[in-house]
Protein backbone atom coordinates (compact mmCIF):
# COMPACT_ATOMS: atom_id res chain seq x y z
CA UNK A 1 0.00 0.00 0.00
CA UNK A 2 1.46 3.42 -0.97
CA UNK A 3 0.56 6.96 -0.23
CA UNK A 4 0.87 6.73 3.96
CA UNK A 5 2.88 10.02 4.04
CA UNK A 6 1.42 13.73 4.21
CA UNK A 7 3.33 16.90 3.91
CA UNK A 8 6.62 17.89 1.90
CA UNK A 9 8.98 19.51 4.01
CA UNK A 10 7.34 18.47 7.40
CA UNK A 11 6.27 14.65 6.82
CA UNK A 12 3.84 12.29 8.65
CA UNK A 13 4.02 9.24 7.91
CA UNK A 14 1.46 6.71 9.62
CA UNK A 15 1.70 3.17 9.95
CA UNK A 16 -0.33 0.05 11.89
CA UNK A 17 -4.25 -1.19 11.73
CA UNK A 18 -6.84 -1.28 13.88
CA UNK A 19 -6.10 -5.00 15.30
CA UNK A 20 -2.56 -4.96 14.91
CA UNK A 21 -0.14 -5.14 17.99
CA UNK A 22 0.05 -1.06 17.57
CA UNK A 23 0.09 1.67 15.52
CA UNK A 24 1.97 5.39 15.21
CA UNK A 25 3.89 7.66 12.99
CA UNK A 26 6.52 8.99 12.17
CA UNK A 27 6.98 12.53 11.69
CA UNK A 28 10.17 13.72 9.26
CA UNK A 29 11.08 17.41 8.45
CA UNK A 30 10.56 18.56 12.30
CA UNK A 31 13.24 21.36 13.28
CA UNK A 32 15.63 20.50 16.26
CA UNK A 33 15.86 21.77 19.56
CA UNK A 34 12.26 21.60 20.09
CA UNK A 35 11.19 20.95 23.57
CA UNK A 36 8.70 17.95 23.55
CA UNK A 37 7.97 14.87 25.56
CA UNK A 38 5.20 11.84 25.45
CA UNK A 39 3.05 14.84 27.92
CA UNK A 40 3.57 17.29 24.74
CA UNK A 41 1.55 14.55 22.92
CA UNK A 42 -1.00 12.74 25.31
CA UNK A 43 -2.99 15.48 25.92
CA UNK A 44 -4.52 15.50 22.54
CA UNK A 45 -4.60 11.64 22.21
CA UNK A 46 -6.96 11.93 25.23
CA UNK A 47 -9.27 14.17 23.61
CA UNK A 48 -9.66 11.99 20.57
CA UNK A 49 -9.51 8.10 22.86
CA UNK A 50 -12.60 6.30 22.55
CA UNK A 51 -14.59 5.10 25.84
CA UNK A 52 -14.96 8.27 27.48
CA UNK A 53 -18.78 9.11 27.11
CA UNK A 54 -21.88 7.00 26.48
CA UNK A 55 -21.81 9.15 22.83
CA UNK A 56 -18.67 6.94 21.40
CA UNK A 57 -17.30 3.82 20.64
CA UNK A 58 -16.82 2.08 24.23
CA UNK A 59 -13.37 -0.03 22.99
CA UNK A 60 -10.76 1.26 25.57
CA UNK A 61 -7.62 2.14 24.79
CA UNK A 62 -5.83 4.14 26.72
CA UNK A 63 -4.01 5.53 23.67
CA UNK A 64 -0.71 6.14 25.58
CA UNK A 65 2.10 7.15 23.38
CA UNK A 66 5.65 6.25 23.35
CA UNK A 67 8.55 8.27 21.41
CA UNK A 68 10.74 5.90 20.49
CA UNK A 69 13.01 8.20 18.33
CA UNK A 70 13.81 11.56 16.92
CA UNK A 71 15.02 13.11 20.59
CA UNK A 72 17.34 13.93 23.13
CA UNK A 73 17.46 14.72 26.95
CA UNK A 74 20.50 16.71 27.65
CA UNK A 75 20.93 18.66 31.08
CA UNK A 76 22.54 21.74 29.30
CA UNK A 77 19.53 21.89 26.91
CA UNK A 78 17.33 21.89 29.56
CA UNK A 79 14.83 18.61 28.85
CA UNK A 80 14.42 16.77 26.21
CA UNK A 81 14.27 18.36 23.17
CA UNK A 82 14.34 17.08 19.00
CA UNK A 83 17.30 16.65 16.94
CA UNK A 84 15.71 16.90 14.11
CA UNK A 85 16.02 13.27 12.56
CA UNK A 86 12.84 11.28 12.11
CA UNK A 87 10.42 11.15 15.36
CA UNK A 88 8.96 7.81 15.89
CA UNK A 89 5.69 7.46 17.81
CA UNK A 90 3.59 4.37 19.19
CA UNK A 91 0.49 3.78 20.24
CA UNK A 92 -0.02 -0.02 21.43
CA UNK A 93 -3.61 -1.14 20.82
CA UNK A 94 -4.59 -2.75 23.96
CA UNK A 95 -8.29 -3.71 23.30
CA UNK A 96 -8.62 -5.36 20.05
CA UNK A 97 -12.10 -7.88 20.05
CA UNK A 98 -11.76 -9.61 16.28
CA UNK A 99 -14.37 -11.84 16.99
CA UNK A 100 -16.98 -9.30 16.70
CA UNK A 101 -15.56 -9.14 13.25
CA UNK A 102 -15.90 -13.25 12.54
CA UNK A 103 -19.66 -13.21 10.87
CA UNK A 104 -18.93 -10.72 8.13
CA UNK A 105 -15.32 -11.60 7.21
CA UNK A 106 -16.62 -12.26 3.66
CA UNK A 107 -19.41 -10.10 3.66
CA UNK A 108 -19.14 -6.56 2.25
CA UNK A 109 -19.91 -3.51 4.63
CA UNK A 110 -22.11 -1.40 2.74
CA UNK A 111 -20.45 2.03 3.42
CA UNK A 112 -16.97 0.99 4.53
CA UNK A 113 -14.15 0.96 2.40
CA UNK A 114 -14.26 -3.59 2.01
CA UNK A 115 -15.20 -3.97 -1.32
CA UNK A 116 -12.95 -0.83 -2.64
CA UNK A 117 -9.79 -2.51 -0.58
CA UNK A 118 -10.24 -6.15 -1.91
CA UNK A 119 -11.18 -4.88 -5.51
CA UNK A 120 -7.87 -3.00 -5.30
CA UNK A 121 -5.50 -5.42 -3.23
CA UNK A 122 -7.23 -9.18 -3.46
CA UNK A 123 -7.02 -8.87 0.16
CA UNK A 124 -8.90 -7.09 2.58
CA UNK A 125 -8.12 -6.89 6.89
CA UNK A 126 -12.11 -7.90 7.96
CA UNK A 127 -11.14 -6.51 11.89
CA UNK A 128 -12.40 -3.70 11.49
CA UNK A 129 -11.32 -2.47 8.45
CA UNK A 130 -7.22 -2.32 9.05
CA UNK A 131 -5.68 0.79 7.82
CA UNK A 132 -9.18 2.00 6.64
CA UNK A 133 -10.60 2.39 10.62
CA UNK A 134 -10.74 5.47 12.49
CA UNK A 135 -8.69 3.98 14.77
CA UNK A 136 -5.68 5.27 12.32
CA UNK A 137 -6.33 8.56 13.00
CA UNK A 138 -4.71 8.41 16.77
CA UNK A 139 -1.32 8.75 14.93
CA UNK A 140 -2.10 11.49 13.18
CA UNK A 141 -3.13 13.17 16.16
CA UNK A 142 0.24 12.11 17.33
CA UNK A 143 1.70 13.79 14.56
CA UNK A 144 -0.65 16.77 14.83
CA UNK A 145 1.18 17.64 18.68
CA UNK A 146 4.27 17.92 17.20
CA UNK A 147 3.23 19.86 14.21
CA UNK A 148 1.62 22.45 16.80
CA UNK A 149 5.73 22.90 18.61
CA UNK A 150 6.71 23.91 15.30
CA UNK A 151 3.53 26.76 14.76
CA UNK A 152 3.94 27.69 18.38
CA UNK A 153 2.67 31.07 18.05
CA UNK A 154 -0.28 29.59 16.20
CA UNK A 155 -3.54 28.42 17.96
CA UNK A 156 -5.69 26.09 16.35
CA UNK A 157 -8.99 24.73 18.21
CA UNK A 158 -11.61 22.66 16.62
CA UNK A 159 -15.53 22.71 17.64
CA UNK A 160 -18.49 20.25 16.49
CA UNK A 161 -21.21 23.02 15.12
CA UNK A 162 -23.66 20.35 13.79
CA UNK A 163 -24.93 16.73 14.86
CA UNK A 164 -27.44 15.29 12.32
CA UNK A 165 -29.76 18.24 11.18
CA UNK A 166 -29.31 20.28 14.62
CA UNK A 167 -26.49 23.22 14.35
CA UNK A 168 -25.41 25.34 17.03
CA UNK A 169 -26.66 29.06 17.56
CA UNK A 170 -23.92 30.84 16.55
CA UNK A 171 -24.64 33.65 18.54
CA UNK A 172 -24.19 31.20 21.90
CA UNK A 173 -20.52 30.61 20.93
CA UNK A 174 -17.82 29.67 23.60
CA UNK A 175 -14.80 28.35 22.99
CA UNK A 176 -14.56 28.17 26.56
CA UNK A 177 -17.41 25.70 26.23
CA UNK A 178 -16.11 23.22 24.05
CA UNK A 179 -13.94 21.36 26.92
CA UNK A 180 -17.40 21.74 29.28
CA UNK A 181 -19.85 18.68 27.42
CA UNK A 182 -18.81 15.41 25.04
CA UNK A 183 -19.52 16.81 21.90
CA UNK A 184 -16.51 19.84 21.56
CA UNK A 185 -19.55 22.17 21.35
CA UNK A 186 -19.31 25.77 21.57
CA UNK A 187 -23.00 25.99 22.44
CA UNK A 188 -24.08 24.86 26.15
CA UNK A 189 -27.97 24.92 24.50
CA UNK A 190 -27.31 22.97 21.65
CA UNK A 191 -24.90 20.68 23.58
CA UNK A 192 -28.17 19.91 25.84
CA UNK A 193 -30.29 19.74 22.84
CA UNK A 194 -27.33 16.94 21.14
CA UNK A 195 -27.40 14.50 24.01
CA UNK A 196 -31.09 13.52 24.36
CA UNK A 197 -30.73 13.07 19.89
CA UNK A 198 -27.80 11.37 20.11
CA UNK A 199 -29.26 9.32 22.82
CA UNK A 200 -31.99 8.05 20.89
CA UNK A 201 -29.97 7.23 17.84
CA UNK A 202 -27.85 5.08 19.95
CA UNK A 203 -30.86 3.16 21.72
CA UNK A 204 -31.79 2.47 17.64
CA UNK A 205 -28.33 1.19 16.74
CA UNK A 206 -28.04 3.59 14.22
CA UNK A 207 -26.18 6.64 13.52
CA UNK A 208 -25.83 10.34 12.48
CA UNK A 209 -23.31 13.21 10.70
CA UNK A 210 -21.93 15.74 11.91
CA UNK A 211 -19.94 19.11 10.85
CA UNK A 212 -16.67 20.24 12.43
CA UNK A 213 -15.27 23.91 12.09
CA UNK A 214 -11.08 24.32 12.71
CA UNK A 215 -9.98 27.39 13.32
CA UNK A 216 -6.08 28.73 13.66
CA UNK A 217 -5.30 31.77 15.14
CA UNK A 218 -2.01 34.24 15.23
CA UNK A 219 -1.29 32.63 11.04
CA UNK A 220 0.84 35.73 9.64
CA UNK A 221 0.05 36.88 6.51
CA UNK A 222 2.07 35.23 3.61
CA UNK A 223 2.08 31.45 3.82
CA UNK A 224 1.08 29.57 1.59
CA UNK A 225 1.74 29.39 -2.35
CA UNK A 226 -0.02 30.52 -5.51
CA UNK A 227 -1.73 27.51 -8.26
CA UNK A 228 -0.38 24.45 -7.06
CA UNK A 229 0.78 24.93 -3.15
CA UNK A 230 -2.43 26.49 -2.36
CA UNK A 231 -3.11 26.99 1.31
CA UNK A 232 -6.54 25.90 0.81
CA UNK A 233 -5.91 23.13 -0.89
CA UNK A 234 -3.54 21.26 0.78
CA UNK A 235 -6.24 22.05 4.06
CA UNK A 236 -8.94 20.91 1.62
CA UNK A 237 -6.97 17.59 0.99
CA UNK A 238 -5.49 17.40 4.56
CA UNK A 239 -9.32 17.26 5.73
CA UNK A 240 -10.74 15.30 2.92
CA UNK A 241 -8.08 12.29 4.08
CA UNK A 242 -9.72 11.98 7.24
CA UNK A 243 -11.96 8.73 7.82
CA UNK A 244 -16.05 9.41 6.61
CA UNK A 245 -15.02 13.28 5.47
CA UNK A 246 -17.74 13.69 2.37
CA UNK A 247 -17.35 17.61 2.25
CA UNK A 248 -14.91 20.52 3.04
CA UNK A 249 -15.20 24.45 2.61
CA UNK A 250 -13.41 27.33 3.68
CA UNK A 251 -14.42 30.37 4.98
CA UNK A 252 -18.18 31.26 3.88
CA UNK A 253 -17.83 27.77 1.54
CA UNK A 254 -20.61 26.83 -0.18
CA UNK A 255 -22.66 29.56 1.06
CA UNK A 256 -20.62 32.16 -0.67
CA UNK A 257 -22.62 31.45 -3.83
CA UNK A 258 -25.33 32.98 -2.90
CA UNK A 259 -23.84 36.23 -1.75
CA UNK A 260 -23.30 39.19 -4.55
CA UNK A 261 -19.94 40.63 -4.92
CA UNK A 262 -20.28 43.75 -2.58
CA UNK A 263 -21.31 41.22 0.40
CA UNK A 264 -18.44 38.72 -0.35
CA UNK A 265 -15.68 40.67 -0.69
CA UNK A 266 -13.86 41.28 2.65
CA UNK A 267 -13.13 44.95 2.68
CA UNK A 268 -10.01 46.41 4.17
CA UNK A 269 -9.21 49.77 6.06
CA UNK A 270 -5.84 50.77 7.71
CA UNK A 271 -5.49 50.14 11.18
CA UNK A 272 -3.35 50.84 13.63
CA UNK A 273 -0.05 50.65 11.02
CA UNK A 274 -1.74 48.24 8.60
CA UNK A 275 -4.18 46.59 6.82
CA UNK A 276 -7.49 45.26 8.53
CA UNK A 277 -9.84 43.15 7.02
CA UNK A 278 -13.56 43.86 8.30
CA UNK A 279 -14.95 40.67 7.32
CA UNK A 280 -13.36 37.14 7.02
CA UNK A 281 -16.02 35.36 4.13
CA UNK A 282 -12.93 33.73 2.33
CA UNK A 283 -11.33 32.10 5.66
CA UNK A 284 -8.14 34.03 5.99
CA UNK A 285 -7.13 32.78 2.54
CA UNK A 286 -6.55 34.85 -0.46
CA UNK A 287 -5.14 33.24 -3.43
CA UNK A 288 -3.82 30.40 -1.68
CA UNK A 289 -2.28 32.52 0.38
CA UNK A 290 -3.02 33.38 3.88
CA UNK A 291 -4.45 36.62 4.86
CA UNK A 292 -3.44 37.50 8.28
CA UNK A 293 -7.07 36.62 9.14
CA UNK A 294 -8.33 33.38 11.40
CA UNK A 295 -7.96 30.56 9.16
CA UNK A 296 -11.91 28.57 8.96
CA UNK A 297 -12.24 25.28 7.30
CA UNK A 298 -15.50 22.97 8.07
CA UNK A 299 -15.87 19.54 6.96
CA UNK A 300 -18.58 17.07 7.17
CA UNK A 301 -18.57 13.60 8.47
CA UNK A 302 -20.99 10.96 6.89
CA UNK A 303 -23.37 8.98 9.37
CA UNK A 304 -20.87 6.00 11.06
CA UNK A 305 -21.63 3.07 8.26
CA UNK A 306 -21.25 0.41 10.72
CA UNK A 307 -25.04 -0.09 12.60
CA UNK A 308 -27.33 -2.46 14.16
CA UNK A 309 -30.40 -2.46 11.25
CA UNK A 310 -29.87 -5.21 8.96
CA UNK A 311 -28.43 -4.21 5.40
CA UNK A 312 -28.32 -5.52 2.06
CA UNK A 313 -24.23 -6.57 0.66
CA UNK A 314 -22.80 -9.24 -1.48
CA UNK A 315 -20.38 -11.64 -0.40
CA UNK A 316 -16.68 -11.91 -1.56
CA UNK A 317 -17.99 -15.46 -3.55
CA UNK A 318 -20.48 -13.16 -5.29
CA UNK A 319 -23.77 -14.04 -3.34
CA UNK A 320 -26.57 -11.67 -2.23
CA UNK A 321 -26.59 -11.66 1.68
CA UNK A 322 -27.59 -9.44 4.32
CA UNK A 323 -25.29 -8.36 7.26
CA UNK A 324 -25.58 -6.24 10.50
CA UNK A 325 -22.18 -5.30 11.84
CA UNK A 326 -22.08 -5.84 15.25
CA UNK A 327 -18.90 -4.43 17.46
CA UNK A 328 -18.35 -1.52 19.61
CA UNK A 329 -18.72 1.44 17.26
CA UNK A 330 -19.53 5.10 17.76
CA UNK A 331 -23.36 6.82 17.06
CA UNK A 332 -21.19 9.62 15.54
CA UNK A 333 -17.60 9.30 14.53
CA UNK A 334 -17.97 13.18 14.19
CA UNK A 335 -17.31 13.74 17.90
CA UNK A 336 -13.75 12.35 17.72
CA UNK A 337 -13.00 14.10 14.32
CA UNK A 338 -12.67 17.17 16.17
CA UNK A 339 -9.11 16.88 16.91
CA UNK A 340 -8.00 14.85 14.50
CA UNK A 341 -8.96 17.76 12.40
CA UNK A 342 -7.07 20.20 14.33
CA UNK A 343 -4.26 18.03 14.28
CA UNK A 344 -4.40 17.61 10.25
CA UNK A 345 -4.88 21.33 10.35
CA UNK A 346 -1.54 21.76 12.68
CA UNK A 347 0.25 19.38 9.91
CA UNK A 348 -0.44 21.35 7.10
CA UNK A 349 0.34 24.84 8.50
CA UNK A 350 3.57 23.41 10.14
CA UNK A 351 4.02 22.24 6.39
CA UNK A 352 3.48 25.39 4.70
CA UNK A 353 5.48 27.56 7.35
CA UNK A 354 8.82 25.56 6.85
CA UNK A 355 7.99 25.72 3.21
CA UNK A 356 7.38 29.17 3.48
CA UNK A 357 10.84 30.22 5.31
CA UNK A 358 12.86 28.21 3.05
CA UNK A 359 11.67 30.13 -0.15
CA UNK A 360 11.78 33.68 0.94
CA UNK A 361 13.71 33.61 4.29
Amino acid sequence: MSHNTFGHLFRVTTFGESHGPAIGCVVDGCPPGLALTAADIQGFLDKRKPGQSRFTTQRREPDEVKIMSGVFEDERSGGQRTTGTPIMLMIENVDQRSKDYSDIRDKYRPGHADYTYDAKYGIRDYRGGGRSSARETASRVAGGAVARKVISGVSVRGALVQIGPHRIDRKNWDWAEVDNNPFFCPDAKAAQLWEGYLDSVRKAGSSCGAVIEVTASGVPAGWGAPIYGKLDAELASAMMSINAVKGVEVGDGFASAALSGEENADQIRMRHGKPEFTSNHAGGILGGISSGQDIVVRFAVKPTSSILTPRQTVTKSGEDSDIITKGRHDPCVGIRAVPVGEAMMAIVLADQFLRHRGQVG
